[in-house]
């Protein structure tokens, strides 16, 4: 197990028994004392200790190495585990918005929730904070995409809990318990666009894209830095997690001997590696200068690149 694995899987931990506590004592304390925006803020907690858990297991899986069955390695099972990660907040998210919302239509008579909520509500925000911080700087250390989204998704936890604290501040000071309800009407509303927004993000990678598109003009700019290197064109990049795999095509001289044409195509690979992160692997495509080129339906090149 490397250094980074480690790091990955001890911070999964963390993460998993920190939310696991915070939903379990919101979901607990929201149903004892009578607060639905509550048990909403837990049931919200609750899918984190699912993240969570699917990042533990997916940094194991990831970190496999290529073999006959997947050559490119296990890097993509990221992206899977976020598709399948999607759909699990999504019904998470219906099931409270279809309880909250019979709560208000069949409204009976309520009475106030108990200020052990606003409690529970308080420590739910420190707690967030000091997992949400954690989170960020290991990934930041690893270079996790996994980890760092994580910790965005723990940033926003934060301003539910401030949401619901507010919702109970004037649920108390207008002595109307339904104000609770609607509170959780609008997490519920907001974890369902969480989870639709991650299942969009998703597709990206899936359809082999990328979602930074100005590594194009980063790849022509690596080339034309390298004497003997001419034409960048049909360049393609995908993503495996959060590595690019990147191939092109460029021209030479055509009356140089071999050796000098895949000397100059080490050096285009070596300077696109020096100007760009996370780098899976580049395949170079040499083509002597002035050929006819066939027209290619797929590829990027100076005249076609993507609007920033």
């Amino acid at each position: 197990m490397n250094a980074r694995e480690k790091i990955l899987i001890k911070t999964s931990w963390i993460s998993v028994i920190g939310n696991a506590i915070l939903s379990l004592l919101k979901i607990i304390i929201g149903i004892v004392s009578g607060s639905l925006a509550v048990v909403g803020d837990g049931i919200d907690s609750a899918t984190d200790v699912i993240t969570s858990i699917v990042i533990l297991y997916t940094s194991r899986i990831i970190n496999r190495p290529p073999d006959m069955k997947y050559v490119f390695g296990y890097e993509k099972a990221e992206t899977i585990a976020t598709k399948v990660l999607s759909f699990v907040i999504f019904f998470a998210g219906i099931e409270m918005f279809i309880s909250t919302a019979k709560n208000l239509i069949y409204s009976e008579s309520r009475a106030l929730p108990s200020f052990f909520a606003v409690y529970v509500t308080l420590f739910s925000i420190f707690g967030k904070l000091f997992l949400s911080a954690y989170q960020y700087k290991q990934g930041k250390k690893t270079d996790s995409s996994m980890l760092i989204a994580n910790a965005q998704n723990m940033r926003m936890d934060i301003f539910i809990s401030i949401g619901v604290l507010s919702g109970l501040f004037f649920t108390f000071i207008l002595r109307a318990p339904w104000l609770d309800s609607v509170t959780g009407l609008l997490i519920s509303i907001y974890i369902i666009k969480t989870s639709i927004s991650m299942f969009i993000e998703t597709n990206v990678a899936l359809m082999d894209g990328i979602k930074d598109t100005s590594i194009y003009k980063q790849i022509i700019h690596a080339v034309e830095q390298v004497p003997g290197a001419m034409n960048p064109h049909r360049i393609r990049s995908r993503q495996l997690g959060n590595l690019y795999v990147i191939g092109l095509d460029i021209e030479v001289d055509g009356n140089l001997p071999l050796h000098k044409a895949h000397d100059i195509a080490q050096a285009v690979e070596e300077n696109i590696k020096k100007n760009i992160d996370n780098i899976y692997d580049i395949i170079v495509h040499v083509e002597p200068a002035g050929i006819e080129q066939t027209k290619e339906k797929f590829g990027i090149d100076k005249n076609n690149l993507p609007e920033p």
